[in-house]
């Protein structure tokens, strides 16, 4: 530690090489199971609860002139740990870091898995809704557990997704004594307390494979080969296939990102439950008809991407499925605004409805408002190039469409509602 680094950050485990470091700080935080590891004592010692109290602790001890500071982390602390924190406070510079493996790295190194095609998500300070949906979404995660996201919630979660498999590797106390590894159902995790400190890694089928890297950026998932996909991209019946054009809006308009979880009502072919899924989304496709069900199945898998399909019909089959952050209605009958309604009821964020017939706007805009969501809209008509004799092009017309969407009054997104329809 030096006047330029007044807080050195030590990853736990490396104790015994630096004891001159631990031995030299006038003031030492951390887990009280590091602490005593290193042999701090207790008049020198810190044991990190609440954040706010020990960086308050550090300043008090930088201002004071007390001597070096030193924080003893778990891992690698600049992987969802305590550097974030410390730099926000003190500045990168105040900062000497000294990492260790981290738990995540061990983890995979225990039970033999590469993890460069793994998604990792903490659930420290977070929503716990974000770890539970990126598990729902992928098939290799790790999870940084936390009180109320450990592997009994995450085991819940997961177990009240129809046809949806996964199993569970539960590294508990990784590095210590008490260290165990092991493999349950999402079922059996549920019904079991958990003690300790964990690691979970949520696998699903092919996760032993190689799979490809996802890239993450600023949440989103990045979808190789972009959005708003062409038709023929995806199997349909008698072009019974949500438009391009429409998609792209209807995406747009949905904004499925990751960590979140989205509802593909009437799913039919499938192209918006597939394309919420390739940006990084949770993704619950419901389909009446059992031929529907296979061919969302089918693009699902052509696309390498994992949608949860639900037989049955709205608004009966949505009951017991997970709370979603935004759900896509496609088409309807007469029953249309019902099925909008119980979908606004869930809908913690926004909610996206295609519908051709113009007499049925107003009972889904009253739907919508009535939920508390805004009620805006568009005609939706596009004209595509299409080639004529001669090497010349014409204009072809495709059938117009309404798009209406909401977003719910009380969501950081919510915005002044219109009237274009």
């Amino acid at each position: 530690m030096t006047d330029r680094h007044p807080i050195t950050v030590l990853g736990a485990g490396q104790a015994a090489e630096h004891a001159a470091l631990i031995a030299g700080a006038g003031l030492a935080l951390g887990a009280r199971r590091h602490l005593d590891a290193a042999g701090v004592p207790p008049e020198r010692a810190v044991v990190l609860g609440p954040l706010a109290p020990a960086l308050d602790a550090v300043a008090a001890a930088l201002a004071a002139d007390a001597g070096p500071v030193l924080v003893l982390a778990s891992g690698d602390p600049g992987f969802f740990g305590i550097v974030r924190a410390l730099t926000e406070r003190f500045g990168p510079g105040a900062l000497d870091v000294r990492p260790g493996v981290s738990s995540v790295a061990e983890a995979f190194a225990r039970v033999g898995l590469p993890w460069d095609d793994a998604v990792v998500v903490s659930a420290h300070g977070r929503d716990p809704r974000t770890a539970l949906n990126v598990c729902r979404a992928h098939r290799k995660v790790a999870v940084l557990t936390a009180p109320g996201a450990g592997p009994a919630e995450i085991g819940a979660a997961l177990a009240a997704v129809p046809g949806l498999w996964r199993r569970l590797l539960v590294a508990t106390d990784l590095g210590a004594d008490s260290e165990r590894i092991e493999e349950v159902t999402p079922e059996q995790a549920a019904a079991r307390d958990w003690p300790g400190v964990q690691v979970v890694l949520s696998l699903g089928p092919g996760a032993e494979l190689p799979g490809p890297m996802r890239a993450v950026a600023g949440g989103a998932g990045v979808a190789e080969g972009g959005w708003g996909l062409p038709e023929d991209a995806f199997e349909h019946r008698d072009s019974m296939v949500t438009k391009a054009e429409v998609r792209a809006l209807a995406l747009a308009r949905l904004g499925p990102r990751l960590g979140e979880l989205v509802w593909d009502v009437g799913a039919g072919s499938g192209s918006v439950a597939v394309e919420c899924a390739r940006l990084g989304s949770a993704v619950v496709a419901v389909e009446k008809t059992a031929d529907g069900v296979q061919r969302v199945t089918a693009n699902a898998a052509a696309h390498g991407v994992d949608v949860l399909v639900v037989h049955g019909a709205a608004p009966d089959a949505l009951a017991e499925l997970p709370e979603p952050d935004a759900v896509f209605v496609g088409g309807g009958g007469a029953d249309l605004a019902e099925i909008v309604a119980a979908c606004a009821e869930r809908a913690r964020r926004s909610v996206v409805v295609t519908l051709a017939a113009l007499d049925r706007i107003p009972a889904v805009r009253a739907a919508l408002l009535a939920a508390g969501f805004t009620a805006e809209g568009v005609q939706l008509q596009s004209s595509r190039l299409a080639p004529l004799p001669g090497g010349v092009v014409r204009l072809a017309a495709t059938n117009p469409v309404f798009v209406l969407w909401g977003t719910r009054l009380d969501s950081p997104s919510a915005q002044s509602s219109g009237d274009t329809l």
